[in-house]
């Protein structure tokens, strides 16, 4: 099993030599993120600004703008601490600098809050121009960085990425498009239906916990759905699933304040009102921890999500 920062690690340094123009910068944390691997094969390409994330933040934009197409990267915590930086030195001027936001949610365990990724998604998806990926495996986020490669970009990209090693249960072969979701698992039940939304590292937690519901109520067929790309995010999807099921869920490992369920909330009040239930992290700071036992004591373990789910069907 591997992490989805190992992806950039292993990745970028491949197609980085067919893009020339790729540029990397470092807050001190190149070898936490794997992005030292890029400096590795081209030192050139490499820069370490130090502990100094708003220079970092300042120098992309400037060499974005000369047509350098610049990855830069730190713990997701820290990054969205630049938030100002950001909002007027990259999503202001609209500069396609890629943002990498490591160690996110309750899964980077020992580390603790202050290290811990938690409301990431709500403050970059605040900002206009913004885009934002959060890729759920090890392949998927390999798909994320082709695309963000390949593409020529008009604006900024965040790309979320996990340290802990994760079951890769994404096909090698599955299509990626930006900005759509995709149904991974379509369910085996003949009458009712019940969606799980779910979005980055989580993803395997939340098939097993479909697995879970479906052997526990027959006459339910339980869909879950992924998203990689958070913003744009895909609102033909979500509605055309909210049409068919009785109750819909939302499951990620990320505060509960302005992450999916916040976006997908927010798609169903104007276009489609539906029974809606989100399960995150509350609002609070966790304790830290061994990564499984926080999911287990926050309730986003397979079993708790199962658990969560079976009680509100009961109740609904």
């Amino acid at each position: 099993m591997k992490s989805t920062r190992d992806a950039i690690g292993d990745f970028l340094p491949l197609i980085g030599e067919k893009y020339e123009n790729i540029i990397v910068l470092d807050a001190d944390l190149g070898k936490a993120t794997k992005l030292a691997e890029f400096g590795k094969k081209f030192p050139d390409r490499f820069f370490q600004i130090g502990i100094a994330e708003a220079n970092m933040i300042g120098i992309a934009s400037g060499l974005s703008e000369y047509g350098y197409k610049v990855f830069l990267g730190s713990f997701a915590s820290f990054l969205s601490g630049r938030y100002d930086i950001i909002r007027c030195s990259l999503a202001y001027p609209n500069c396609p600098v890629i943002l990498v936001g490591t160690h996110v949610g309750l899964a980077i365990g020992r580390d603790g809050v202050t290290q811990m990724g938690l409301e990431d998604v709500s403050i970059m998806r605040a900002l206009p121009n913004m885009k934002i990926l959060n890729p759920a495996t090890y392949s998927e986020t390999i798909k994320c960085i082709k695309y963000l490669c390949e593409t020529t970009l008009d604006s900024p990209h965040y790309l979320r990425l996990g340290r802990q090693p994760i079951e890769d249960v994404l096909y090698s072969e599955t299509i990626f498009e930006f900005g759509k979701g995709a149904v991974v698992m379509h369910g085996s039940g003949k009458s009712n239906t019940i969606t799980l939304f779910s979005t980055g590292c989580i993803l395997s937690d939340v098939l097993n916990a479909a697995a879970l519901i479906e052997n526990s109520i027959k006459d339910y067929k339980v869909e879950v759905i992924n998203f990689h790309t958070l913003k744009p995010i895909d609102k033909d999807l979500i509605i055309s699933s909210a049409k068919i099921s009785e109750i819909l869920f939302v499951i990620e490992d990320h505060s509960i304040v302005g992450g999916l369920g916040s976006i997908i909330s927010e798609v169903l009040t104007d276009l489609c009102p539906s029974r809606l239930v989100r399960i995150g992290l509350n609002d609070i700071f966790p304790e830290s921890g061994f990564p499984n036992d926080l999911y287990e004591k926050y309730g986003l373990s397979a079993e708790k999500i199962a658990d969560r789910v079976l009680k509100e069907i009961a109740e609904y």
